[in-house]
């Protein structure tokens, strides 16, 4: 069979998702090696995949895009943290891709140099978007800040100039440093985002309608696998047994974005109602937390034991937590603070699969509100949950990369 190198950013809300594909392609057969945080290779190890820990000098270049002021002075920040990570990751790729000598490469979307460096290799390459991705499509309104969709000549001519408005935006923030990382490389320069973004001759997005918007086509060469859910296997907490009310799962980000005042604004709402708070904090546990006698505060906890008792997730927007949620048909409350969560949101507001609560709005009283609300929101969650089972998963991406691009790989060697 074939040899798989796999290359995921550091944020285990990347790598979980991955992890779902590259036990599928090893399932299959496929010599699978990644390169991910170092926390998580021995781990990564223990499921039979051949891990090694990414360039520690990734890791140590942390995301600062939740102190800007602005969408605009966000999206810079951020897209100074990926290219920052580039000049490491890039490298890093490169020498695992001399010591692995893989048939095909998996590249985290927001491993900006890693992806350079599989485009310079020439060899087969993936992206992997754990989110939607900022790529047009007709009929659909501009990426980036969360708006509804809207048919018609009036929805067509909105979104040609929002379009450009936010794009140029983007182009602003992005393109100087995407072609200053390509220009070390040796690559072209690229015109837009959209070019950077489709450099790739296969990109795997885990998402699936009805939870993207009706008129969503990005192309053959974008595969929606609907939601990849791995998670370490692991029992229910023992604590778990004793609560006999309906749990409210309440997750932040796993990159910290100083989102914790969506926990203690959980706590307050929920302490008197009929319910049982967990909340869990990847990016780590908040200061001076009053936890009520209704909740459980912990800085990780497998979701999938919790999801089983759960009637609604609170998530900060992102799409692995808010995907996990309603990959089992739990209603889930959004509540965007950034990056691509204004998107979720509204997606979550447009399948009816929840509610989405904008940040300004939330108070104690707005989040139980909303936490009624999206209770309420079981049939279109089922519909999504339905949606995303019929994509197939971690069963769709390995399909894809063994037919478009493992099979003209082999193709390839064997031309005489």
């Amino acid at each position: 069979m074939s040899r798989i190198l796999a290359y995921t950013s550091p944020a285990i809300g990347h790598l979980f998702p991955m992890t779902s594909l590259l036990l599928e392609l090893r399932s299959r057969g496929h010599e699978v090696h990644l390169r991910t945080l170092p926390a998580w290779v021995e781990p990564m190890r223990a499921l039979g995949i051949d891990a090694e820990p990414i360039d520690p000098r990734v890791e140590s270049v942390a995301m600062h895009d939740y102190e800007a002021r602005g969408a605009k002075r966000a999206l810079a920040r951020g897209a100074d943290v990926f290219s920052a990570r580039g000049r490491f990751d890039g490298p890093d790729l490169t020498r695992a891709i001399e010591q692995v000598r893989p048939d095909v490469v998996v590249v985290d979307v927001n491993s900006w140099g890693a992806g350079f460096a599989a485009e310079t290799w020439g060899g087969p390459w993936v992206s992997f978007s754990p989110y939607t991705p900022v790529l047009s499509s007709p009929g659909t309104p501009p990426f980036g800040p969360g708006l509804p969709p809207l048919g018609g000549p009036l929805g067509a001519v909105r979104d040609a100039v929002l379009r450009k408005a936010v794009m140029g935006a983007v182009v602003k923030a992005m393109l100087p440093r995407v072609n200053g990382l390509r220009t070390e490389l040796g690559l072209t320069p690229v015109a837009s985002a959209e070019e950077f973004l489709r450099k790739a001759p296969l990109m795997l997005v885990t998402t699936a309608k009805p939870f993207e918007y009706a008129t969503t086509d990005w192309g053959p060469d974008v595969v929606m696998t609907g939601a990849m859910s791995w998670e370490p296997a692991a029992q229910a907490p023992a604590w778990l047994d004793e609560v006999d009310r309906p749990v409210v799962l309440v997750t932040t980000s796993s990159e910290f974005q100083d989102d914790g005042v969506l926990v203690r604004t959980a706590l307050e709402a929920l302490r008197d109602e009929p319910v049982h708070v967990v909340a869990t904090m990847p990016a780590g546990l908040a200061r001076d937390l009053q936890v009520p006698a209704n909740a459980t505060v912990a800085e990780f906890l497998p979701h999938g034991p919790l999801l089983e008792r759960a009637a609604v997730a609170v998530t900060h927007g992102g799409m692995g937590a808010t995907q996990k949620a309603l990959a089992r048909g739990i209603p889930v409350v959004a509540v965007p603070f950034g990056r691509d969560q204004l998107e979720v949101a509204r997606r979550v507001e447009v399948s009816r699969s929840g509610v989405r609560l904008p940040r300004k709005r939330l108070t104690p009283a707005a989040l139980r509100t909303a936490v009624t609300e999206a209770m309420r929101r079981t049939d279109g969650a089922a519909k999504v949950a339905a949606g995303q089972a019929a994509a197939g998963g971690a069963v769709a991406g390995a399909d894809a990369i063994e037919s478009r691009l493992l099979s003209g790989h082999r193709a390839a060697l064997t031309d005489p």
